[in-house]
């Protein structure tokens, strides 16, 4: 969309025939990883950090990434992909799985301290015994980024193949071999 002036000098609207929908997504466990993101997307996008309040990131039992769910009074940081299309945002969708629900939340942009409206990705199961403590990012890039890093090129390679499994699928196959 553009701005243009009518000789009434208000501003209209010009629709580009070829514009997408561009979408906003907070960030704050893997994705937080440029390698992470240009895997999926084949770029990394433009990004600034933020904070999310009332909402508490999760360490997840057995699994190498956070959840979060909604807590009064705390906070997430991270960041948000800015100018996302409906493909990538797609992609993200099937990464995430059934684990979490992408859903419509208000951040805070911590380089410009505007507030703007964009989707994240919130655990699904609100009792989950298996959520404790809180992530460490810079603990999951040490300790778990490359093989994380792996386990998303194989996942990237099957969704663009005949068969894709879904994420949890080739994420518990991948650990699971890495254990063996």
């Amino acid at each position: 969309m553009a701005l243009a002036t009518s000789p009434s000098s208000s501003p209209v609207m010009i629709s580009n025939s070829n514009h997408h929908n561009l979408h906003s997504v907070f960030v704050y466990g893997s994705l937080l990883a440029d390698d992470v993101v240009r895997v999926l997307l084949k770029r990394v996008p433009q990004n600034s950090p933020a904070i999310l309040d009332n909402f508490k990131r999760f360490s997840i039992k057995e699994r190498v990434y956070p959840a979060i769910l909604p807590v009064e009074n705390k906070k997430v940081t991270g960041r948000v992909l800015l100018g996302l299309t409906d493909s990538e945002l797609n992609i993200l969708d099937i990464f995430e799985d059934d684990e979490y629900e992408r859903s419509t939340v208000d951040v805070s942009l911590m380089d410009t301290l505007k507030k703007v409206q964009s989707y994240t990705y919130v655990w699904v199961d609100k009792n989950d015994p298996n959520l404790y403590g809180e992530w460490n990012f810079e603990e999951w890039e040490q300790l778990h980024k490359n093989d994380f890093l792996k386990m998303t090129c194989g996942f990237m390679e099957e969704l663009e193949g005949p068969e894709s499994k879904p994420r949890v699928a080739t994420y518990e196959s991948y650990y699971q071999k890495a254990e063996e």
